[in-house]
């Protein structure tokens, strides 16, 4: 596996179609998922983006 320090700034594009959901990103990602899945990482891209948004919030602050 390779390591990519590249942080990307622009939403994945996400269609549905005969009852898979398709994920195209930046970078060639390509993605299609069962509903369940496609649920599940929903959450946790969720709960990875609070998480980084507080670590990001207290990083300016605690500067100050």
């Amino acid at each position: 596996m390779t390591h990519d320090d590249t942080i990307y700034d622009e939403p994945s594009e996400v269609t549905v179609e005969d009852g898979v959901v398709a994920l195209k990103g930046p970078d060639a990602v390509d993605v299609r998922l069962t509903p369940d899945a496609a649920e599940e990482t929903s959450n946790r891209i969720l709960e990875g983006s609070m998480k980084a948004r507080g670590q990001a919030y207290f990083n300016r602050h605690r500067s100050k």
